[in-house]
């Protein structure tokens, strides 16, 4: 994994074998953040349910927060061994966490973030129209007959949640960790800009997928979230800024803390 800059890398290498080696270094990276959320989803959760316990779901989404919060962890070692300190000066260029610009000419411009409502539309109603196609498979109906209730954040739903304010502070909490230090801190500030380097232009096409197919503890609804995976990673590299991928991916940040206080204040 350390292997990250052209100048780590010894002049006499072939670039094919350059090329491998980043692109094993990313599948690693992408490993080592799904293989943890897979063994805590679905091994480790079930396994701290309560018989009985009406909301088991939150069992799941607390071993779901613990995954997405490892990846701030694997985040930092990845940019340690880059030789990356962690200040903001570094960061910031490292991660892409800049204002958007133009590629051609280097300039600001601002005017991207005027795309945000079409890229978070997009998301939604591809990923819809993906989830409905998908589920109308042989085989997407096959995985969705195998996905467990207490998977389902609907599930939430019921009357015992109602008044239960911690589910608010795990909403808050799962929320910092998908879509700033967890998730987004991986996928698209450690990740993007290294698959830019391994596989130029088409990054955005390899980071969706690789966050997409990330998903494991959402299997029955995996191709389904192909499309906003993309809305995120596109825009990000084309403006060479990850404040937009934050942003349109944090819209849905917002609607989940929408309904889950809807939820504790049912009547």
């Amino acid at each position: 994994m350390s292997e990250v800059h052209a100048t780590l890398i010894s002049p006499g290498v072939p670039a094919r074998l350059v090329a491998i080696g980043r692109t094993a270094a990313i599948l690693l990276i992408w490993l080592a953040a799904t293989a943890p959320m897979a063994v805590l989803a679905w091994v480790v959760a079930p396994r701290l349910m309560a018989p009985g316990d009406p909301l088991p779901g939150l069992v799941f989404w607390r071993m779901v927060v613990l995954g997405m919060a490892w990846q701030l962890v694997l985040s930092v070692v990845v940019l340690k061994l880059e030789g990356i300190r962690l200040r903001w000066s570094q960061l910031r260029r490292r991660l892409w966490l800049t204002p958007p610009v133009w590629r051609s000419s280097g300039r600001a411009f601002i005017g991207a973030f005027l795309l945000v409502p079409l890229f978070v539309a997009l998301g939604f109603l591809g990923d819809e129209a993906a989830t409905l196609l998908f589920q109308a498979t042989p085989l997407g109906e096959r995985l969705a007959q195998l996905a467990p209730s207490f998977a389902m954040i609907e599930r939430l739903i019921a009357p015992e949640a109602r008044g239960r304010w911690d589910i608010l502070g795990l909403a808050l909490v799962s929320s910092l960790f998908n879509y700033g230090l967890g998730e987004a801190l991986l996928f698209h500030g450690v990740l993007l800009p290294r698959m830019e380097r391994a596989w130029g232009r088409w990054a955005w096409l390899g980071n969706g997928l690789l966050f997409c197919a990330y998903h494991v503890h959402k299997f029955w609804l995996m191709p389904g979230l192909v499309i906003s995976c993309l809305c995120y990673a596109l825009p990000a590299q084309a403006f060479r800024s990850n404040w937009l991928a934050v942003v349109i991916h944090g819209v849905e940040g917002l609607v989940l803390v929408a309904a889950v206080l809807v939820v504790i204040l049912q009547s």
